[in-house]
């Protein structure tokens, strides 16, 4: 870069060669948070087979072994560009399901309480 002092370029190099690997899961870290924004499956699928094709050409180790355990969850996420709903939709969820059942200890039958909470998540109308 320009703005270094004369001498400095040679240690910058020196530094950027021996991080290489940290540059590299940096990067491919940030690729691989963009397979959550995929506007679609397709487009989700597509990176994720870029992305695993660039963890077992970068030659790190723990990047390979990593892609290798994420590979079994691919299709949930693939399926998240598609659905989108994250844990705290899920959480807020159950604690409404938990008030429910606080308040279903004078209900006489199960069928009143799956009724109270099917009236709770109301869903799309068919």
């Amino acid at each position: 870069p320009e703005n270094l002092p004369e001498g400095h370029d040679v240690r910058l190099s020196e530094l950027l060669e021996a991080n290489q690997p940290l540059n590299t899961v940096y990067v491919m870290k940030t690729a691989l948070k963009e397979l959550w924004y995929a506007p679609n499956e397709q487009e989700a699928s597509q990176r994720w087979a870029e992305w695993y094709k660039q963890s077992q050409e970068s030659g790190i180790k723990a990047l390979k072994q990593f892609a290798e355990k994420l590979k079994g969850y691919v299709g949930g996420i693939i399926a998240s560009a598609a659905h989108r709903l994250n844990t705290s939709v899920l959480e807020g969820m159950n604690n409404k399901i938990k008030v429910i059942k606080r308040m279903a200890y004078g209900y006489r039958d199960n069928d009143y309480f799956f009724l109270k909470i099917k009236a709770a998540f109301p869903g799309k109308m068919r």
